[in-house]
């Protein structure tokens, strides 16, 4: 049986959950929007095959994320907007940038094609920082500091080049000849970005919230997180290592890099998950204090067991149908 104390905890699982497919889902189409090569039509048009199917519907779990915070946390989500509004707005500018270029690269006259490449490219730059930025702010408990501006931009880099990254693991998994060799060279490159700022985060976070340094320092917190970026640095290297030998005869492991660019991801969900449980936003507010009425939640949770299953059918039924390598991008 549900009990209302357990609702915050169904609710914040639920959230979690979202942001974390989005951040692979999404991640992937961005970091292949970001590594668009202008100039190159050929390789352009078979990045675009390789999401275009599913690219829209992965942006489905950031509305659920958001929904959620709205409706479940409002508290939260009050103070959340208030400190994110300009980047969330920059990052919904490059989201609907992204679409528009999308459809409108089909329809144009050929000598126009290129425009809407760059403006691709410029929308998911765009958006992948501006996520990036965010989650800086959110780390530094939204301090309105230089320092913490920097850290935002710092992080902002960090997350573009993790998306860099799972998306040429993407492109590796899909794709053939010429455009798979460069992906490797492109998830060669994004892999140690990612990495830096992997490090930068760990090294910063216990630094400048109390509360993430008691749970990193203090037994038996500790136990259950020091694991996670011993795991992730063990990943990377792995990562190194399948990253050198491809492409091996056959296409034999082309799926592999992907597979770990999601488990790292997993990984620094479950770091920052960790440091921060049970509070929603860092050092103000709690799950349970930005929670909505027990009445509320009971209510919310009726749509959410209908809607949630739906768009986890949809996306692997979607994944299902359209597996395998990449065709001929064709416009009908």
């Amino acid at each position: 049986m549900i009990t209302d104390e357990s609702l915050p905890y169904i609710f914040i699982g639920l959230m979690g959950l979202a942001v974390l497919v989005y951040a692979i889902l999404d991640g992937y189409d961005l970091g292949v929007g970001i590594l668009l090569p202008l100039g190159h039509e050929d390789r352009s048009d078979k990045m675009i095959a390789s999401i275009g199917p599913f690219w829209d519907a992965n942006e489905t779990w950031l509305v659920l994320a958001v929904g959620i915070l709205f409706i479940a946390f409002p508290s939260a989500h009050n103070i959340v907007l208030k400190a994110l509004y300009l980047p969330a707005t920059l990052m919904l500018l490059g989201l609907i940038l992204r679409g528009v270029a999308f459809d409108f690269r089909a329809k144009v006259v050929q000598t126009s094609k290129p425009v809407w490449d760059k403006a691709f490219k410029f929308g998911s730059l765009l958006a992948g920082f501006m996520q990036g930025y965010m989650l800086g702010m959110y780390i530094m408990a939204f301090e309105q500091s230089i320092q913490a501006h920097l850290f935002g931009f710092l992080s902002g880099i960090g997350v573009t080049a993790a998306y860099c990254f799972i998306g040429a693991c993407w492109l590796i998994m899909k794709t053939e000849g010429e455009l798979q060799k460069k992906a490797i060279h492109w998830a060669r490159k994004a892999a140690w970005v990612c990495f830096a700022g992997v490090v930068a985060v760990c090294a910063v976070n216990p630094l400048i919230n109390q509360l993430v340094w008691e749970r990193w320092t203090s037994l038996p917190f500790a136990l259950f997180i020091w694991p996670i970026p011993f795991v992730s640095l063990c990943l990377f290297l792995i990562c190194h290592q399948v990253l050198k030998r491809l492409p091996l005869e056959d296409d034999a492991g082309c799926w592999l890099p992907f597979i770990i660019a999601l488990m790292i991801f997993i990984c620094c969900f479950q770091g920052l998950a960790f440091s921060f449980f049970p509070h929603i936003v860092p050092g103000q507010l709690t799950i349970f204090e930005a929670a909505s009425a027990p009445e509320s939640l009971r209510f919310i949770l009726v749509g959410a067991a209908i809607v949630v299953p739906c768009i986890l059918g949809y996306t692997i039924w979607s994944y299902r149908v359209f597996w395998g390598k990449v065709t001929e991008l064709k416009y009908y």
